[in-house]
This record gives structure tokens, C-alpha cells and sequence, in this order.
């Protein structure tokens, strides 16, 4: 142990870069358990790229002494452990932070880096001064930048630690993001018995796997301690706290309230939920990767149908070809819950970025008039009260419930406390009366606009079913009467839902005595609240997009901001739509990178000094 007396931290973020397919998102973790059993409220987000190996994909985990839900851009410590997160991330460290780099990496010419596209090479290029310039020289502007440069060569590091403790050079080339994280927690001075818990619970099941680990990591602290140079110590003991992402909540939330079978097409970032649910079996859910998206939508239906409480997930090009079997769920009051993970489009677009562009579609998705919810959900805390909301809205109401979530949702990982299971209770909906024969499904003597519901397969009673429109026992009828009746029957269960609901569900605030307020959904609230600390804003949370809470009172007279991540401000026209109000300044993204935490901060400063013009485009992120 070093005899100097180090900086104490109270907010740390820890940024590892490497290439996709190369184990970083292993790293992270164990990072950032390590932390978490410190007492360390932890948050952890993941950019990569859609290929599946090579190209550069980075982890921040993000250390606080309270809850946090953003990231900043600048990081105090990088983990670099190839030459193209050298030259990705300059000027991303903060003054005084560290960058732990392999000193022959830096000693490659910038076109020798083989993943880094045309664009970014041009960029960054010019950054370093023109021509084809050294990696060094981006090592250079750290140092010129107040970085403290740290330079291990890790692979080699990992090959003589392996060696050191016995393993064969093969063995020990499997250990390097052991050897980054170790080497990156000895420069700060946080205890090797955290991190030993940690290896140990992370490769619970590899008992052998773990005992390597714990004799690479402490081989490493051996030689690399004496460097430390600051002082990350534990803050108090853990808890029961999770550590989940917004998938993980998300499908916790569905099973509190009585999920029992989800269907899926593999597509990103939405099919970490069913995966997460099939490697949990003891849950009790029929799980079914099938072979389109149009298939997952009408399984689930039918399963629904059959009396099931059923979901399905997707993203914006799978939710595109399920439009039409949300119509048949509509005009067939089916209970469907649609969980639509929004990332970059259109077509394609950015398989693994995130994006807020869907909302327009999931309002309108569907051909005819229809009843269905759309609620978009926050934070992981949010996704699970939500997806278990969202269940029960569907069983209740009997009609789709769209629940919108996006990727840097689904895959920011924090430490939460335990969610409130037992405060969940399963809505089965109206319980139908005594069923047999001819059942009148679709009664228009209906409160609500709900009728009475018996599963398809009822024994001793049975109606019809058809994507036409239909009587009350569902023969396919066109009489004018009937018709205008069962699309009024079915159009008042918005109403009812929102007064079932009460508007402390539809939305929240913030200081929304403020004169300014900032108008959000889904993601944008987490960075909104911490960027916002210290100046005079409110902000409003708007969880229900359909049906819109009123918010008239709430908005008069006030300056109006609104926040997201799209490049038409689609919630800016809803809100012009649903309330005659249009936004005064509009702050939007639209590159596929989470908004940062300073880029925020100086978009509302603007906004507040009065030098803001009607939109703010945020353009930061690698």
C-alpha cells in the first residue's frame, strides 16, 4: 500500500473500450459489482455496435453516493485495451482523471486500425493534426489535457500474471478484462476483497473460473497498487439491492402480475427480455421463439384468446409487420401487451442505438379506429411497475397495451432496491357469469364498453370470432346501427381507463411551480432531474401517451421546454395536438448516442439565459 494520503471520490465513472465480441460487457460487470458490494449506488451503460465482433464498443459504470439514472460524457478513468478507444474517446477524460493504455498500441499509425471507418478516420485525423498520424500523438493530447497516463501493457500483463499463477498462455489470454478491471481498481485504491466477492459471485457456477480470477486479480494488485492515486473506498454495506436492466424489470413486472406465456422474434434490443425470462424457468412462463414477427403477435393473441396472459416484444421493424394484428386484437377486445424496445430508424436504421421514433406508430399503428394504451416507462424501476401495469390494463380494458421502452433503457444496468412484488395484484378483468351456450362476447350492455370474457374453449359455451366487424355473439354483421354501436361500445374504454387510472398515474412533476417547465417521456427524465439540480426548472414526466392526461392547468402560463430523442419532436406535436400548446424550445437527439448529462445542463442554461432559439439539437457521443 502506497503511504500517501489519496483524494477521496463521491461520483466516479469508469469507462472501458475495446472491441465488440471482446468481453467488455463481462468486465463492466464485474467492475461494477465490485462496487455495489461496497455500498456504491452503481449504473452501468452499454454502446456497441450492431456487428458482432470487432468493431469499437465502450461500458460506463457510472459510482455515486446516492441513486443515479444518467452519464456524463468526460469519465475519470478510460480502460483502453486497443488503439482505436485511444484515438475514439479524446477529450473524454476528465482533467486529473487516468488512462490506463498498452504503450504498443499507441505505436500504430492511424490507418492501421483496421475497424475504424472512413468517416471517423477523416474526424479524427484532422484532431490530431492531419496526414495519418501515430496513435501517440491522441496520447500526447490526454497528457497535454491533465490525464495521468498509466501505461500497462495488458495482454502481455495477463500472459505473465497467467504464467505467475500457473495457468497456460491460453487460459491466461481468457483473464485480460479480469486484469483490466483488477488493474484499474489498484489505481484506486478500492479493496481486493470486494472484488474477490465479486469474481466469486460472478463465476458462481465456474468454481474453477473464479479461483483463476481471484489469483489473477490479486497478482495484479500486487504490482499495480503502489500506483494508486486515489481513494475509492466502500461507503457502506449493499443491502438487498438488484442489479437489473430495463429488460430484466420488464419482465419481472410481467410475471408479478401472472405473465404466463410470451412469444418472440429475435431482434435488438428487445429479445433480452424473453432470453431473460427462458433462463429463468423457475418463473413459470411458456416462452416461444417462433419464425417472423407476424407469427409472435398472433400466437400471443391466440394464446390470450385461449386465457392466457400473454406478451410479446419487439422493436420498431418487428412492430412494423404486427400492425395489422393489432387491429384484429382491437376488433376482437383481446388483452395483448406489446412491450416495443425503440431504437434507431427508420427501416434498419441503428439496430443498437437508441431512439425515441416510434411514438408516432405506436399511437396511430393499425389501419380503423380502435381502442388501445400506450405508456412509456422511465426508468428500470418504472419498466417494472409499468410492464405490470401494462398487464393489467390489457386484462381489465381488453385491448392492446403498447408499452414503450428504448435501448439505452434496456440496456442500462443499476443497482435498484428490491421491487415491491407483493404490492402487484393479478387484475383477471371482470369475471364473466355462469357461462353456457351462446355466449354474448361482445355485449353492448357493457360498463365501460368491457363485456364479460369466457377463454375459447369454454366447455358448454362458445361465440364466434372474426377480424369483420360482428354482433354481440360475433357474427360478422354490416348493419350501420350495430356498427356505430360496437365502435362506441369499444372506443368508451379509453375513457374509462383514464378515469380508472386518475391522472397521479399519468403523469408526475417535478417543482412544477416553476415558471419554466420541461416536458419529457420515457428516458429523458433521468438525465432532465439531474441536469437540472440548482436551476429554477420544473419538469413533467408524462407516463401515458394514450390516453394524454390533461394537463391544460398544469401549462398555463408557463414557459414550456420539451426534451427527447427524435429528430421531428414527435411528443412536441402530441402535446400541440392534445393540449393547443406548442413547446417554446424544443431540445432533441437523434444520433443514436444517450444524452449526457453536461450537453443537457448546457442546453437548459441556454434555455434560461434566453439565447435559445426554438430547437437545441445535442449532437455529443462517439
Amino acid at each position: 500500500m502506497s503511504g500517501m494520503e489519496r483524494p477521496a471520490l463521491d461520483d466516479f465513472t469508469w469507462r472501458v473500450g475495446g472491441p465488440q465480441g471482446g468481453g467488455i460487457e463481462t468486465a463492466a460487470t464485474l467492475f461494477a459489482r465490485a462496487l455495489a458490494r461496497g455500498g456504491w449506488w452503481v449504473s452501468a451503460r452499454r454502446e456497441y455496435h450492431s456487428n458482432i465482433m470487432g468493431r469499437h464498443s465502450y461500458l460506463d459504470v457510472r459510482a455515486a453516493r446516492r441513486p443515479t439514472r444518467a452519464f456524463f460524457e468526460r469519465v475519470d478513468l478510460l480502460a483502453a485495451l486497443d488503439a482505436e478507444t485511444l484515438v475514439r474517446h479524446l477529450g473524454e477524460v476528465k482533467p486529473g482523471g487516468v488512462l490506463v493504455y498498452d504503450p504498443d498500441a499507441a505505436r500504430r499509425p492511424l490507418s492501421k486500425l483496421a475497424m475504424l471507418d472512413g468517416a471517423a478516420y477523416e474526424r479524427i485525423s484532422r484532431a490530431l493534426g492531419g496526414g495519418d498520424p501515430q496513435v501517440e500523438k491522441a496520447v500526447e493530447r490526454f497528457r497535454e489535457a491533465g490525464v495521468r497516463l498509466v501505461p500497462l501493457a495488458l495482454a502481455p500483463l495477463a500472459r505473465e500474471v497467467g504464467e505467475a499463477v500457473g495457468a497456460d498462455a491460453l487460459t491466461a489470454k481468457k483473464t485480460l478484462n479480469t486484469v483490466a478491471v483488477a488493474a484499474s481498481l489498484a489505481l484506486l485504491g478500492y479493496p481486493l476483497e470486494l472484488l474477490d466477492a465479486a469474481t466469486a459471485a460472478q463465476f458462481a457456477a465456474k468454481p474453477k473460473v473464479a479461483e483463476l480470477n481471484r489469483k489473477v486479480a490479486a497478482e495484479v494488485y500486487r504490482r499495480v497498487e503502489p500506483l494508486a492515486g486515489a481513494g475509492l473506498k466502500p461507503v457502506g454495506a449493499p443491502g438487498e439491492r438488484l442489479y437489473v436492466n430495463g429488460s430484466h424489470a420488464s419482465a419481472m413486472g410481467k410475471v408479478a402480475a401472472g405473465l404466463g406465456f410470451m412469444s418472440y422474434y429475435p431482434i435488438t434490443p428487445a429479445t433480452d427480455e424473453p432470453f431473460y425470462l427462458e433462463a429463468h424457468p423457475e418463473a413459470g412462463v411458456v416462452v416461444v421463439q417462433v419464425e417472423d414477427e407476424l407469427a409472435a403477435v398472433n400466437m400471443a393473441i391466440g394464446a390470450s384468446m385461449a386465457g392466457a396472459r400473454a406478451a410479446l416484444t419487439t422493436s420498431g421493424p418487428g412492430f412494423a409487420l404486427m400492425a395489422e394484428a393489432l387491429g384484429f386484437a382491437g376488433i376482437t377486445e383481446t388483452p395483448l401487451v406489446v412491450s416495443l424496445y425503440q431504437r434507431g430508424g427508420p427501416s434498419t436504421g441503428l439496430p443498437t442505438r437508441t431512439e425515441q421514433g416510434d411514438l408516432r406508430f405506436a399511437l396511430g399503428a393499425g389501419h380503423g379506429d380502435y381502442p388501445r394504451a400506450v405508456l412509456a416507462s422511465a426508468s428500470v424501476e418504472d419498466a417494472f411497475a409499468d410492464a405490470a401495469l401494462a398487464m393489467n390494463l390489457a386484462a381489465r380494458f381488453q385491448l392492446p397495451v403498447v408499452h414503450l421502452m428504448d435501448k439505452y433503457l434496456a440496456s442500462t444496468t443499476r443497482t435498484v432496491e428490491p421491487f415491491d412484488v407483493g404490492a402487484v395484484e393479478v387484475d383477471p378483468g371482470l369475471a364473466p357469469p355462469q357461462a353456457e351456450g351462446v355466449f354474448p362476447r361482445f355485449s353492448l350492455a357493457a360498463e365501460g364498453g368491457v363485456s364479460p370474457r369466457i377463454p375459447v374453449g369454454t366447455e358448454g359455451a362458445g361465440y364466434w370470432i372474426t377480424s369483420d366487424e360482428h354482433d354481440e355473439v360475433g357474427h360478422i354483421t354490416e348493419d350501420p346501427e350495430l356498427r356505430e354501436a360496437m365502435m362506441e361500445k369499444r372506443a368508451a374504454k379509453l375513457a374509462a381507463l383514464a378515469k380508472w387510472l386518475g391522472p397521479g398515474a399519468m403523469y408526475r412533476t417535478h417543482n412544477p411551480e416553476a415558471e419554466t417547465l420541461v416536458l419529457g417521456w420515457g428516458s429523458t427524465e433521468g438525465v432532465a432531474l439531474e441536469a437540472m439540480e440548482g436551476l429554477d426548472l420544473g419538469y413533467v414526466q408524462v407516463r401515458f401517451l394514450l390516453p394524454f392526461p390533461d394537463l391544460d392547468e398544469l401549462l398555463a402560463g408557463r414557459r414550456l421546454v420539451v426534451l427527447e430523442y427524435n429528430q421531428s419532436g414527435q411528443f412536441a406535436r402530441l402535446l400541440a395536438q392534445e393540449t393547443g400548446r406548442r413547446p417554446d424550445h424544443l431540445i432533441v437527439k437523434y444520433n443514436g448516442r444517450p444524452m449526457t448529462l453536461e450537453e443537457v445542463r448546457a442546453a437548459f442554461e441556454t434555455v434560461l439565459s434566453g439565447n435559445a432559439g426554438e430547437r437545441l439539437v445535442l449532437r455529443g457521443g462517439i
